[in-house]
């Protein structure tokens, strides 16, 4: 079984947005592991497994507005299951 079960992806659309800022909220708020937060000012990539994603969202989407949002599910994915 997997610590964090779901692999949360999406980007950030906003001005001034900081990769470093967004990234130290995550890891001091939020339990999960495989942490990415690449990108500009107006625009941040973030990648993160989590048992939480909602959580992750409604922090982004106070950032900016939040779009091409994948949530895919780990452990179904070990097994070999699909949607």
């Amino acid at each position: 079984m997997l610590e964090f079960r779901y692999d949360t992806q999406l980007l950030i659309e906003g001005e001034n947005l900081d990769e470093d800022v967004i990234s130290d909220h995550i890891t001091e708020n939020f339990r999960g592991d495989c942490l990415l937060a690449v990108g500009g000012e107006e625009l941040i990539k973030i990648h993160f497994h989590t048992n939480e994603p909602w959580k992750i969202l409604e922090y982004c989407a106070s950032l900016g507005e939040i779009h091409d949002i994948i949530i895919e599910d780990m452990d179904r994915q070990s097994r070999g299951l699909t949607g």
